[in-house]
């Protein structure tokens, strides 16, 4: 080898040790800003929510600069697996299913899974009300898989959206006759809005292990072990020094901690 291939090879290996050393320093979240209250955007761009404060708390405590990634909700596993980011943290249930593809950490909320309709329609959220009606839902979510395997085959029309704001719009544009989405997403991106004035939650929330899943956490690739473990630790102590309470708190008014 050259003088000058050596001196190319050095430098090199520091860029790549420069590389690494910087990531050790940062933790990217995947995102898909369009679900408030837990992750959106204020009028001028800002990132704003529940998980972005978890988020930030959990860099805080790991001492790592949290970077944030926007992607389309239902390519989030598929990009988290293709290292755009580290840790998908997008109000995403833990489910059997999306447990095949990454790992999760412990569930760090739970939100009942609600339908909305119009306030006087007597819709309930079962196949049998719902015959020949068309139900929005966000793609990729696990309310969609739910949907999927008890009404889709039942004379229920499953409309998927690739964000929640379209759901809404659609509902009140009456292209939609319901929607099912998390009971806080529902009140705070709808029902407390102009747009969903005439709307409201009907029936009980909806209850499936298998496709609802038990709870939400944050979601990593299987053989990221080791930061896995940070991540986890961080979140332990955030739950046992009342941070993630007062969070909830601030956002929500009551207490949606797992425990």
């Amino acid at each position: 080898m050259t003088l000058k291939l050596s001196l190319a090879a050095a430098i090199l290996t520091m860029t790549a040790g420069a590389v690494s050393a910087q990531s050790t320093d940062t933790l990217r979240f995947g995102i898909e800003a369009a679900y408030p209250p837990f992750e959106s955007k204020t009028a001028s761009g800002q990132l704003e929510g529940f998980d972005i404060d978890v988020g930030n708390a959990v860099c805080a405590k790991m001492k790592m600069k949290c970077v944030w990634v926007e992607n389309a909700f239902d390519g989030l596993i598929p990009a988290l697996q293709a290292r755009k980011f580290d840790v998908i943290n997008s109000a995403m249930n833990i489910t059997a299913k999306r447990k095949e593809s990454i790992a999760f950490t412990p569930p760090i909320y739970v939100v009942p899974i609600v339908m909305i309709a119009k306030r006087g329609s007597s819709l309930l959220p079962d196949v049998k009300s719902l015959q020949g009606k068309r139900v929005g839902v966000l793609q990729g979510s696990s309310q969609e898989d739910f949907l999927k395997k008890y009404w889709a085959n039942a004379g229920v029309q499953i409309v998927s959206y690739q964000d929640q704001d379209q759901v809404y719009a659609d509902l009140a544009a009456g292209r939609l006759d319901a929607a099912v989405q998390e009971a806080q997403t529902a009140h705070d991106g709808f029902l407390s809005k102009p747009a969903g004035a005439g709307y409201e939650m009907v029936g009980e929330p909806l209850k499936d292990p298998a496709t609802l899943g038990e709870g939400t956490g944050f979601g990593l690739r299987k053989g990221d072990k080791a930061l896995q473990a940070k991540v986890d630790a961080a979140l332990a102590d955030l739950k046992k020094d009342g941070t993630l309470t007062s969070l909830s708190q601030k956002y929500f008014k009551r207490d949606i901690i797992a425990k």
